[in-house]
């Protein structure tokens, strides 16, 4: 249900949000002013939980599978994360998802596509994430689909792809025809389960590249498809800027929109080799401080970095923070108090959050760090600290 407030909103045409340009992941802290925008009094109705969760790796990045019978190796989400999920408290999975997964050409052993692949669709690939949401609808789990490797653009390695998302025409439409594709699949599913986020991390506008309004038009092009099969669906578009900043032009759409909190980078991806690729990030303490000793980037940084979401959140817009955590290099004492931060303001925004990841280097679960005592448990290493801040918000 909407809330009487937000009706209010929409019936005015008013949303604040103190989104602007500039604002990186390694930045000053420093964020400007609110603005107004136009809200279209057809926007789904449905009011986004504050779902908290984790991200699910199971079709994630198609290169880094180990391979059988000539293809990558994939499987369908183990039951018995949903069933540990479920059972410690927690309500929502995300997907990331490498659509080179169901591509059914010879890239396996090329390491290549070419565009007129992307249209090939391998269906033994969409029966597994098939199972994939059954088993989170079976255990009381909302599962948000998102295309981490899009046709024509990744976060990581977007040169690989066989074009550019931003400029061309055949990736756009491949783009949309996927997209289209899951929306028939799954028509019948409804929001309460499943919710489309459209693609991850969008890059930061920049020129000759991709500008703000080619980001808006092409994710108004796949909303556009998705609507006219399944007019209600539940759509997530993430921050531009990879994640940090909202999307203001879609704004008038009415779809929920999602932010990553990865604020400042050297705290969450300390030696993580992708971002901190030259080791030079210097050891983190929370607050973040400059040599001389000063605050750079605490508590009240984060309380603007997330202010725009959270104005965003109450006209009326969906808000989710569809990633956060910390890299498992980052001094364990640090990433807790930097955590516990993230989390009570997000809290106070009514947002909810998805930890990268489950199991692994951001997880509670396996997570390899040299500095903590791990509770062994069902096989597992457990983060049982990391757990129970999760779970008091």
């Amino acid at each position: 249900m909407m809330h009487s407030s937000e009706k209010r909103n929409r019936r005015q045409f008013l949303a604040t949000s103190a989104a602007a340009a500039g604002v990186a992941i390694v930045g000053n802290g420093q964020f400007p002013a609110a603005r107004a925008y136009a809200i279209e009094e057809t926007s789904p109705p449905f009011r986004v939980p504050r779902w908290r969760g984790f991200n699910l790796l199971d079709f994630f990045q198609a290169f880094w599978r180990p391979a059988e019978n000539g293809r990558p190796k994939i499987e369908a989400v183990p039951e018995e994360d949903c069933v540990w999920i479920a059972e410690f408290g927690f309500d929502f999975v995300r997907l990331p998802m490498d659509y080179w997964l169901w591509i059914d050409s010879d890239w396996p052993t090329s390491k290549k596509l070419r565009p007129d692949d992307v249209f090939k669709i391998r269906e033994s690939t969409l029966e597994l994430i098939d199972q994939s949401v059954e088993r989170c609808r079976k255990h009381g789990l909302h599962i948000q689909l998102n295309f981490h490797r899009a046709p024509g653009y990744c976060i990581n390695d977007p040169e690989r792809e066989p074009f550019v998302l931003w400029k061309d025409e055949l990736a756009q439409r491949a783009f949309v025809s996927h997209w289209e594709m899951f929306a028939k699949r799954y028509r019948g599913i409804p929001n309460e389960v499943l919710s489309f986020n459209l693609v991850n991390e969008a890059p930061g506008p920049r020129e000759g590249y991709m500008t703000a309004d080619d980001y808006c038009r092409i994710m108004k092009q796949a909303v556009d498809a998705i609507r006219a099969v399944s007019p209600d669906r539940l759509i997530f578009a993430d921050g531009l800027s990879v994640g940090t900043r909202v999307a203001e032009c879609l704004i008038p759409t009415g779809i929920a929109q999602s932010v990553h909190a990865y604020h400042p980078a050297q705290i969450s991806h300390y030696r993580a080799s992708w971002v901190d690729r030259d080791s030079s990030f210097p050891t983190p303490t929370w607050p973040l401080r400059n040599p001389d000793g000063t605050i750079r980037i605490g508590r009240q940084q984060l309380e603007q970095y997330f202010a725009p979401w959270g104005e965003l959140r109450r006209s009326g817009i969906g808000v989710h923070c569809g990633e956060t955590g910390c890299f498992n290099k980052t001094p364990y004492e640090v990433f807790i108090a930097w955590m516990e931060d993230i989390l009570d303001i997000l809290k106070s925004h009514d947002i909810g959050y998805a930890l990268w990841n489950f199991r692994g280097s951001f997880g509670v679960l396996d997570s390899g760090r040299a500095d903590i005592e791990y509770e062994d448990w069902r096989g597992h290493k457990l983060d049982r600290r990391l757990l129970q801040l999760l779970q008091r918000y």
